[in-house]
């Protein structure tokens, strides 16, 4: 025969049923609410040309607008790619076969001074044309190396804090921004941007100066 079941038990056991409920509601609520808040991935396509645009907000955000300039103060292709750059916390790789635009060179000198760690990889022969911006980062201290071979270093690449990495078809100058149909892939996916580290990290190897043979052996 059962036992009796005094009413207190079966009140008692009533309230930890309802507690348990609650608490698994609860949880599921937390769970649900945590999952929409989850970043997303940076997924991002930018098309060129981008019309001429005031970029000194972005540059000086403590400087009043309007500035004396006259442009436009809208969001173009070249100010989202600013942005994003801008972003950068700890280290910015940069593999550019021709870097002439000014803002993009005052964006990678600014992130120099804040502190992150930037590397420069460029072609011997369009860092020596009138209007780039390679010897005026190296001379604020940033690490540069280049080629020493008949073939064109043409890689057109950054890699952001080692997660995101920034790639097209655009040359970092200004004619290109301005005038050509040009495209970025800005992604954040692990595997692609471990592929581009390597590349990185292999050609910046390969273009250290104690490599370099200014005179060659004659054979």
């Amino acid at each position: 025969m059962w036992a009796p079941v005094s009413w207190k038990a079966l009140g008692l056991a009533s309230l930890l049923l309802a507690l348990g409920m609650e608490s698994v509601v609860l949880l599921l609520a937390f769970a649900i609410r945590g999952r929409g808040r989850r970043r997303r991935p940076a997924a991002e396509v930018l098309f060129f040309p981008a019309p001429p645009t005031c970029t000194e907000a972005l540059l000086r955000p403590s400087r009043p607008l309007p500035c004396a300039c006259g442009l436009p103060h809208a969001e173009s292709s070249l100010s989202r790619l600013m942005l994003r750059l801008l972003s950068t916390r700890e280290s910015l790789e940069l593999c550019l076969f021709s870097f002439s635009s000014p803002q993009l060179a005052r964006t990678v000198l600014l992130l120099h001074r804040r502190g992150v760690r930037v590397r420069l990889i460029a072609d011997s022969d369009y860092m020596a044309v009138k209007g780039s911006q390679v010897g005026m980062l190296r001379k604020a201290g940033i690490a540069v190396r280049h080629d020493q071979h008949s073939g064109y270093m043409h890689h057109k690449f950054a890699v952001v804090d080692k997660t995101i990495i920034i790639t097209g078809s655009l040359n970092w100058t200004t004619q290109a921004i301005q005038t050509n149909r040009e495209n970025i892939l800005i992604l954040e996916d692990a595997a692609v941007v471990k592929a581009f580290i390597k590349e990185f990290e292999s050609i910046w190897q390969e273009y250290d100066p104690t490599n370099y043979e200014f005179f060659p052996a004659k054979k």
